[in-house]
């Protein structure tokens, strides 16, 4: 039975988390964008504005795996919306800082609470999405992020005249709080106690993978399952975090585009990202329906994806011209983001009962890049005086992706009860 991922109340829970996805990326990239009106106000220099910027992944590395624990021990529902009123509390802390010190401070609290957000995301749609429309469902949600990576520029630069750039702040943070409230009095853990969900739609959902309240979570084998895929996505998240934090000043300082101009700019480089992440989920999802080999299906777009950026990110060494090296840009980052829904599909392959700490590993691993790269990036600037000589590390960590992608085993699950290394879980479609 062919079934939506946005109809029914499955598809409202689905564009609850993809409304989530969209309103943290937003509180997670606005600094970004008006970095260069408070590197001014702060008197900031580019290092202290890397360690600004870098801040938010100190929480949000730290506690990725201990966050996902917690989900899969008390459930998505309550642990999201913890998650939600953390990170709101920071974006609002965020409008009335009033220096370094305390920027950090309320960066920390944004990151703490989005840490765990894209596990318990994770973990909530392993019970409410079709487990054949896995790839999909992990690009479509990580579009909306990338779609709000693409939006906040004009936004922020919209509002900054209106409200002053604290009033920006403010007024995301409140939306924030809205999206709290409705997924608190919406969502469910278990599909079948929601109100709103009809038979047709449990019949081609997996058997619900409550709570961990009494079962240990195999640690050791679980770590070994999703190493392989966490060192990829970290290779994949530093050059995520070269785009998401320095973009803008990489266009005003390289190209002499001025703020509002830059916030186009960046715009345009990220809807290609929105494309890239669906894309990415449909293609890998296609592949696996067709060959039945669900290693193909996750490694071959991850390694493509890498390459394909690879290439196009080397083009910042000898493009002069502002709208071919928007173009390039924007074609590395479709590129880099069609590995998204392969990457996260993996630990709902490898351990559908703990995908909340699975996830976190993976998470992990994106949080330690929102930390290190930019403050790379802040520091290469400063010493060399160039903002392209950074682009080198994102290249050669890419061709280091594309090494560890092959050892990548989607295919050997581990379950509740026992390490299974060799089976692969049941989505319709036979090896």
């Amino acid at each position: 039975m062919k079934t939506s991922l946005f109809r029914g109340a499955t598809g409202r829970v689905f564009m609850l988390i993809c409304a989530m996805y969209f309103i943290e990326y937003v509180d997670r990239v606005n600094l970004s964008i008006a970095a260069p009106l408070l590197k001014k106000e702060l008197h900031l220099s580019n290092t202290s504005l890397g360690v600004a910027l870098s801040a938010f992944g100190y929480c949000y590395a730290t506690f990725q795996i201990v966050n996902g624990y917690l989900g899969d021990r008390i459930g998505p529902r309550r642990m999201l919306a913890i998650s939600g009123l953390l990170w709101a509390i920071g974006t609002l802390t965020t409008g009335v800082i009033g220096g370094l010190g305390s920027l950090v401070f309320a960066r920390m609290c944004v990151g703490l609470g989005e840490a765990g957000t894209i596990p318990n995301a994770t973990r909530a749609m392993t019970n409410w999405v079709p487990p054949v429309k896995r790839g999909f469902a992990q690009g479509f949600t990580h579009s909306a992020a990338r779609a709000a990576a693409a939006i906040t520029p004009p936004l922020l630069v919209a509002l900054i005249p209106l409200l002053g750039w604290r009033g920006a702040f403010v007024a995301l943070g409140l939306v924030s709080l809205v999206w709290v409230a409705v997924w608190w009095l919406y969502f469910r853990d278990d599909p079948r106690t929601h109100k709103g969900v009809t038979l047709a739609e449990i019949d081609v959902l997996p058997a619900y993978a409550g709570p961990r309240h009494r079962t240990a979570v195999p640690w050791w084998p679980l770590t070994r399952r999703m190493m392989p895929v966490t060192l990829v996505f970290f290779c994949h998240a530093w050059t995520l975090w070269l785009y998401l934090s320095w973009l803008p000043s990489f266009f005003v300082a390289v190209y002499h585009i001025d703020l509002k101009h830059s916030a186009l700019f960046t715009s345009g480089v990220f809807l290609a990202g929105v494309i890239g992440d669906t894309a990415g989920g449909l293609l890998t999802d296609a592949i696996y329906r067709r060959t039945g080999n669900l290693n193909r299906a996750r490694r071959n777009v991850i390694v493509c994806g890498f390459l394909g950026s690879l290439l196009f990110l080397s083009c910042v060494f000898f493009v002069h011209n502002q709208t071919v090296i928007a173009l390039c840009l924007a074609a590395a980052l479709f590129c880099l983001e069609s590995t998204e829904g392969p990457v996260w599909a993996v630990p709902m392959d490898i351990a559908p009962a703990f995908a909340g700490v699975a996830s976190g590993f993976v998470s992990t691993a994106a949080g330690l890049a929102a930390i290190v790269s930019p403050l790379a990036f802040g520091i290469v600037t400063d010493l060399t005086g160039s903002y392209r000589v950074p682009f080198l590390m994102s290249i050669g960590l890419l061709f280091i992706g594309i090494v560890l992608a092959f050892w990548i085993r989607p295919d050997r699950r581990l379950d509740a009860h026992h390490d299974q290394s060799s089976s692969t879980e049941s989505l319709g479609v036979h090896p």
